[in-house]
């Protein structure tokens, strides 16, 4: 009974370590940095704008690790979406049909994604890294690795630059998908299925879930998340370039390790995945704060991915 209780103790602090981890970060870095602006709204506004897109790739993220896969290739459909989406905004395509179009980009691939995973049986580690590479050549090709700047105003206005009543209109859109994306994940039977399939394949279709189609709609789910981040880094930027979502991988992965989803799937949070978003954008800011150069930033990142890493292991072999 009381190894029981032992179990069920540790199980709930491993579910809120990611929410404890946030609080202790933003206090220590509270207290450090408190004579650098840290605290300032305008400083804590500006964690939730830089860290917007890594959080809605991690939303998408987390329905691909939550069903036992993973995604290489979301950086590369972010700069690619991104450049087509401006490149429809400046031959003067209906502002629509050029959101459309960038998110097509990303829908598109992700089906490739998951046809050739679930068909050809390649394992997605192999197949988006192959990806990665076919997109983000892609990318540099049709631009000849020139930047493509955005004039809309409307455009920049709701997926950039924005505010609604003093909120920025890209941490308004990471609510709305955050929202979505938890409610999906929990609350519906394709989140069940979702978990169901990344906790036991074997079980799963034995239940009766076509496992194959739940893993086509996580990377579709997976690409349409990286190509709304490249629109709203194209809103944001006021223009998109081949350069973009290049160094974001590592910090999507580590979000949504870092907010309580397993590496081998089976468990997944949405709202975690947002909370280790904020964590790493939140570390980032304040080693700029405490003017430590990039060399060193990255070596903290690095160390981050590890330990995350290596708890996410640790729990699964636990559990």
């Amino acid at each position: 009974m009381r190894d029981n209780n032992l179990k069920t103790i540790r199980f709930k602090i491993s579910d809120y370590v990611v929410y404890i981890s946030f609080i202790g970060i933003f206090i220590l870095f509270s207290i450090i940095l408190f004579d650098r602006g840290f605290l300032s709204g305008q400083n804590l506004l500006n964690i939730t704008r830089q860290t917007a897109m890594i959080s809605l790739m991690a939303i998408g993220t987390t329905f691909v690790l939550s069903a036992g896969e993973i995604d290489l290739s979301i950086g590369s459909i972010v700069a690619l979406s991104a450049l087509v989406t401006a490149i429809s905004l400046r031959i003067n395509l209906n502002m629509w049909l050029a959101i459309l179009a960038g998110l097509s980009i990303g829908a598109s691939i992700g089906f490739i994604n998951g046809i050739i995973v679930t068909k050809i049986r390649v394992p997605s580690f192999l197949i988006t890294l192959g990806t990665m590479t076919i997109v983000a050549g892609l990318a540099r090709w049709i631009t000849n690795l020139e930047a493509v700047p955005v004039t809309n105003d409307t455009f920049n206005y709701i997926f950039g630059n924005g505010k609604v009543v003093g909120i920025p209109i890209l941490l308004i859109w990471t609510l709305v998908f955050l929202i979505i994306g938890q409610i999906f994940l929990k609350k519906t039977s394709f989140g069940r299925r979702v978990l169901s399939t990344g906790g036991n394949k074997i079980s799963s279709l034995f239940t009766g879930i076509n496992v194959d189609r739940i893993k086509i709609a996580v990377f579709i789910i997976s690409g349409l998340s990286a190509s709304f981040a490249g629109i709203l880094y194209t809103g944001r930027l006021e223009g998109a370039r081949y350069t973009l979502g290049q160094a974001d991988l590592l910090l999507v992965i580590a979000a949504v390790i870092i907010g309580g989803t397993r590496l081998s799937g089976g468990k997944g949070t949405c709202v975690g995945s947002v909370v280790g978003s904020l964590i790493m954008g939140m570390i980032a800011n304040g080693l700029v704060l405490m003017n430590l150069n990039i060399a060193l930033q990255m070596v903290f990142r690095g160390l981050i991915i590890i330990i995350a890493v290596s708890f996410s292991l640790r729990e699964r072999k636990r559990s």
